[in-house]
């Protein structure tokens, strides 16, 4: 996952800092000297580590503590706050026009994932009310064309396409003119890509640019290739002109030096990341969040946000029920499964939990265990899933051959279940959820607002 060394250091860093009632200069160079080191660990630019360490040590020699701060709080609080400066300050968002259509023009070396990325914001501005429409600008490449046409019929949003012309500029300008008629107010072209920067490249670019003078064109960066990530998007930004960035495969990259590094070399924003193979796995970049993650303080707003997004309100009001009725049985959990694994993956969404990152930071999590589980809970009956104190030998073995588990398998999950449910159950009680969020480590604090939740 992005950013797992860099996070990790850092983590032990404000570990070591937090509670301190005071720093002395040579603690200040000592952890000036690890934010270096892990920094530069993480692929991030030389020249960015050393500015980035500088200001830190003025503006923790230089600067008055914080009534409510203790000074290891304090030296926390201006790392924290110089990495979001560090990763573009404020939210970047995308620019519509008042007059649509509105024109996305995609840009970026082949490999990049320019293709389904297109695909990936295009989904995601439909959930924003946009009616998008893509167009296949890549002539080149083969089958190029045909995997943006496969890909629009997955998210069923349109695409344009003229495979008898190859003139770029012919098929942008035909696309906008489709869009106006069918009131589609997105555009989003796929352009074409190289193996290289070449000249030739650049120029089609440019015309395409002049031609249709979009109104964002955003770099599809592949963030795995690190600091050529960085010189890739300079070389962008000063042959073309670019507003935005779109970082790809951050899944993939357990460094994230390029994240880290490219809005401070090319003044770009990055404004998404795709953070899987899924056409659901793009979300908007948000600096102070992704801060707020590296440095092992969770993530709160993201998981509001993406269960607001996947949550269906049904199920949660049929949950709401049965807890209040003192009942959790497997049918609640398999719904609530099946709503958790629409957030991503299981792992992603416990590191963006104030506290509870840092407590299995080590613990290996498999997302395909959900899948046996949800095999498992199918494999019962009604009746069992309602009632699982009925499930003796006889049934568990039926399950197990049902499920293509084992026994030990079920009997394992079952023993997590009963806790779930023991733990749902005292989730309707403030003062008990507060009492187990002490046992786990987590600072009841965290959920201020919870006395006012009713159940």
């Amino acid at each position: 996952m992005a950013f797992e060394g860099l996070s990790s250091r850092l983590q032990e860093i404000t570990r070591k800092l937090k509670g301190k009632a005071r720093i002395t200069e040579n603690d200040l160079k000592e952890v000036t000297r690890e934010v270096k080191l892990a920094l530069l660990e993480a692929d991030v630019n030389y020249k960015i580590v050393k500015d980035f360490v500088k200001i830190i040590e003025e503006k923790s020699l230089g600067q008055d503590v914080l009534k409510s701060l203790t000074p290891g709080q304090q030296v926390i609080k201006i790392v924290k706050d110089e990495l979001v400066e560090l990763l573009g300050g404020e939210d970047a968002k995308l620019n519509f026009t008042p007059n649509p259509p509105t024109v996305i023009m995609l840009i970026g070396l082949q490999g990049s994932g320019k293709t389904t990325t297109a695909g990936k914001l295009a989904n995601i501005i439909r959930k924003q009310g946009k009616k998008p429409l893509l167009v296949a600008c890549d002539v080149y490449r083969p089958a190029a064309i045909k995997q943006l046409q496969v890909i629009g019929k997955q998210l069923d949003i349109p695409v344009y396409a003229n495979e008898t012309s190859k003139d770029v500029n012919l098929i942008a300008k035909q696309a906008i003119s489709v869009a106006i008629s069918k009131l589609n107010d997105v555009v989003i072209l796929d352009t074409a890509g190289r193996l290289q920067i070449d000249e030739n490249l650049m120029q089609e670019l440019k015309d395409v640019k002049k031609s249709v003078k979009p109104h964002e064109i955003l770099l599809v960066v592949d963030s795995m290739t690190g600091q050529d990530a960085v010189n890739i998007a300079q070389t962008f930004h000063d042959e073309v002109g670019i507003d935005g960035i779109i970082l790809t495969k951050l899944d993939g990259d357990t460094r994230g030096g390029a994240a880290l590094s490219v809005k401070k070399v090319t003044g770009s924003p990055i404004k998404y990341i795709a953070t899987g193979e899924k056409l659901s796995d793009i979300e908007e970049f948000h600096p102070e969040r992704m801060a707020s993650r590296i440095l092992g303080m969770g993530d709160v707003l993201s998981i509001i946000e993406k269960a607001e997004e996947n949550f269906d309100l049904e199920e949660a009001e049929k949950l709401e029920k049965s807890l209040k009725k003192n009942r959790f049985d497997l049918e609640d959990y398999l719904a609530n499964l099946r709503q958790m694994k629409k957030m991503g993956s299981f792992s992603s969404i416990l590191k963006m939990i104030p506290g509870l990152g840092n407590q299995l930071a080590n613990v290996q999590i498999d997302d395909k265990e959900f899948g046996r589980i949800e095999a498992m809970i199918c494999s019962m009956t009604q009746e069992e899933r309602r009632n699982p104190k009925i499930l003796n030998a006889s049934r568990r073995i039926r399950i197990a051959q049902g499920s293509g588990t084992t026994v030990p398998q079920l009997n394992k999950f079952m023993k997590t279940f009963e806790m779930t449910a023991k733990m749902m159950k005292e989730m309707k009680s403030p003062k008990k959820m507060k009492n187990m969020m002490r046992k786990m480590n987590l600072n009841p604090d965290d959920l201020s607002d919870f006395d006012d939740m009713k159940m």
